[in-house]
């Protein structure tokens, strides 16, 4: 994780603490943590906070209403984002016909064109681009720093929030966002432990 104050010039000598540090659980064959760490929230209401459209058309969590959600703050400055962009760009893919949406908050303060770059550039298909420049939405959740990735159910409630990356593709963390942002969730008051755990 990186901190929201740290820009690009000093991203890579920044996040090499988060590469190295404590050891995680690694999702098999994809270099990235499992879902081990994330921590699990019993309800508690996302307060409002803008983002926009590359065109500049405003949008807030209320333009998701009845959806599950997937809340990942990022930038392309950020290593660990980076890192984890294919993944989410895969749950987008698998979880749209569950009525969950991913949505990633980019806070690269070059507005959309290093985001559609960074999206030619690394195959990203799915993800809409999303702007939040400015960090509105990382203060407004409480944010330390980036990534980090809110699970929300289809009434505006936070269930689970994972400060920096992880495998968000694979069958555990599927099945555990399909648990906690579709229809029916059931907060359980503990914490996820994947198969690789």
């Amino acid at each position: 994780m990186v901190p929201m104050k740290r820009r690009a010039l000093f991203a890579a000598a920044l996040t090499l603490p988060v590469v190295l540090g404590p050891r995680k659980p690694w999702a098999a064959g994809t270099g990235l943590p499992d879902l081990s760490h994330l921590q699990i929230v019993d309800g508690a209401t996302v307060p409002e906070f803008r983002f926009t459209t590359p065109d500049g058309t405003v949008r807030t969590l209320a333009d998701y209403a009845g959806q599950g959600v997937v809340l990942n703050l990022w930038a392309t400055w950020c290593v660990p984002c980076v890192a984890e962009m294919p993944a989410l760009d895969a749950l987008a893919r698998l979880v749209t016909n569950d009525g969950i949406a991913v949505l990633t908050l980019s806070s690269d303060r070059g507005g959309a064109a290093p985001v559609e770059r960074f999206y030619r550039e690394k195959g990203i298909q799915t993800l809409p681009i999303l702007l939040d420049p400015k960090g509105d939405a990382a203060r407004a959740l409480g944010a330390r720093g980036i990534p980090t990735t809110l699970l929300i159910d289809r009434a505006g409630k936070e269930h689970g929030r994972l400060e920096g990356a992880a495998d968000w593709a694979s069958a555990d963390s599927v099945e555990l966002i399909r648990r906690m942002a579709g229809p029916g969730h059931q907060p359980s008051g503990k914490s996820f432990r994947g198969s690789n755990a």
